[in-house]
């Protein structure tokens, strides 16, 4: 992994890395990450309430996984909703990068794994759903770029923060802006060579997010 070169983001206790892990280091997680999909394969959530299908398709790794659907709303479980069968367990590599960039104590419970096709977007949202408030939320960028965007603590208002990016870069959100709105506006196709064309045709980025769910 290469040396730490943090940047603040300008929005409290925001912090990207870019570059932080080379092709091979990504090449590495990336094969872990795809291990994880074989064992709890990858999902549609939907909104609750609405029902209404996310533009991205998921899955976990940890002792929890986050889920959304129509009856059930926003939740961690224990199990696929799927196969019911119990997550795999984090990769190695993420565990050793949360213990390298995000100064808790704890270790991650749940690394989320949400696939982007070429026209998927994330809304901006907050999360929420943690009893550990005090821990980071780390995201991992795998394959093609991503205009991400952080808002503040309201919904709306101007934008704070907003930064494209690639295939190895890492952003941590701690402090006040654990709880920011945070969102993924768009995917640029074909600016990574990252993703196998064999399991994903149309290429596309993997976004891993780590968070502690339970308080130590």
């Amino acid at each position: 992994m290469a040396e730490k070169a943090e940047q603040a983001l300008g929005v409290d206790g925001a912090r990207l890395y870019p570059g932080l892990l080379s092709r091979a280091a990504q090449d590495q997680m990336l094969a872990e990450v795809l291990g994880v999909i074989d064992a709890a394969p990858l999902f549609r959530p939907a909104m609750p309430r609405t029902g209404k299908p996310f533009s991205v398709e998921m899955t976990n790794a940890g002792p929890y996984g986050w889920v959304s659907d129509k009856d059930g709303g926003y939740r961690y479980q224990g199990v696929h909703p799927g196969t019911g069968q119990r997550w795999p367990a984090i990769p190695q590599s993420l565990m050793g990068l949360w213990e390298f960039v995000a100064g808790y104590a704890a270790a991650p419970e749940c690394c989320l794994v949400n696939y982007y096709g070429p026209d998927a977007k994330m809304g901006l949202h907050q999360d929420t759903d943690e009893y550990a408030k005090d821990a980071p939320v780390i995201s991992v960028s795998l394959g093609d770029s991503a205009m991400f965007q952080v808002k503040g603590p309201a919904r709306t208002g101007p934008t704070s923060w907003s930064v494209k990016l690639h295939s190895g870069d890492v952003v941590v959100l701690a402090g006040k802006a654990r709880d920011y709105f945070h969102g993924i506006a768009r995917i640029y196709p074909g600016t990574s060579t990252l993703l196998p064309a064999d399991r994903f045709p149309d290429g596309g980025r993997i976004n891993l997010t780590l968070r502690r769910v339970t308080k130590p």
